[in-house]
């Protein structure tokens, strides 16, 4: 549980940490572990114990729900522009016991343009999805998708100059990505809400980024040691 902070130093007044009970090195390697790895929150609470930290698994949710949109956002201004090749697909997840699916982007070089989970797979999702990602990145020049008949218009709208490129086996890079996903909701015991799902699986993309090196954190930190490292320079942001 590394930090630059000296143990028992006084927070900032401004802190996001201000005024909780446990230090910022115990919340946030809490969180980190969550993202990270295949844990519940049961799991991250046993793992704390053993190291001496009595925690509920209750407060770690509540840390992952209050701690992962900041984080990533403190990142925000160091991460790498996508490629120019976006590969768009959607994958589904069982939210409160029904069935969700989840919009996701990967560029040409593995990182996780967006992610956005709906209640319909239909040209609304379809269009609030890249209107999304628009907002904060660059078009791109190619966009990859299924066969969805609802594609080619919300292209034509919103990137009109973009090759849409549909053929088979030629979305296999997101295809593959989602498995990432997955294996890591099913130790979760199910996402209680659309907003929680939202939070979790756009928080694994945000690990996923920062573990394949999209973002200019940490740079001569060791890939074995890159997320715990950037995590330690994160804090210190919030």
């Amino acid at each position: 549980m590394e930090s630059s902070r000296r143990p028992g130093a006084p927070l900032p007044a401004n802190s996001a940490f201000a005024g909780f009970r446990f230090p910022p090195e115990v919340i946030v390697v809490a969180v980190r572990w969550y993202l990270r790895f295949n844990l519940s929150y049961r799991d991250v609470e046993e793992l704390l114990v053993e190291r001496g930290v009595e925690v509920d698994h209750v407060t770690v949710y509540r840390w992952v729900q209050r701690f992962t949109p900041l984080l990533a956002e403190a990142a925000r201004p160091c991460r790498h522009s996508p490629g120019d090749r976006w590969f768009v697909d959607e994958t589904y997840v069982k939210v409160g016991g029904v069935w969700r699916y989840v919009y996701r982007a990967v560029d040409q070089h593995g990182q996780v343009i967006d992610v956005l989970v709906s209640v319909r797979r239909d040209a609304a999702a379809a269009h609030k999805f890249f209107r999304c990602a628009l907002a904060t990145f660059q078009a791109p020049t190619e966009v990859v998708t299924d066969a969805a008949a609802v594609y080619p218009a919300v292209l034509e709208e919103l990137v009109p100059s973009a090759w849409h490129h549909v053929e088979r086996y030629a979305n296999n890079p997101i295809e593959a990505d989602h498995s990432q996903l997955k294996r890591r909701l099913r130790p979760m015991r199910g996402l209680r809400t659309d907003k929680t799902a939202q939070l979790v699986i756009a928080g694994h993309a945000f690990i996923q980024n920062l573990r394949r090196g999209h973002y200019e954190l940490t740079t001569d930190a060791t890939p074995a040691r890159r997320v715990a490292a950037a995590f330690a320079e994160l804090t210190q942001a919030i």
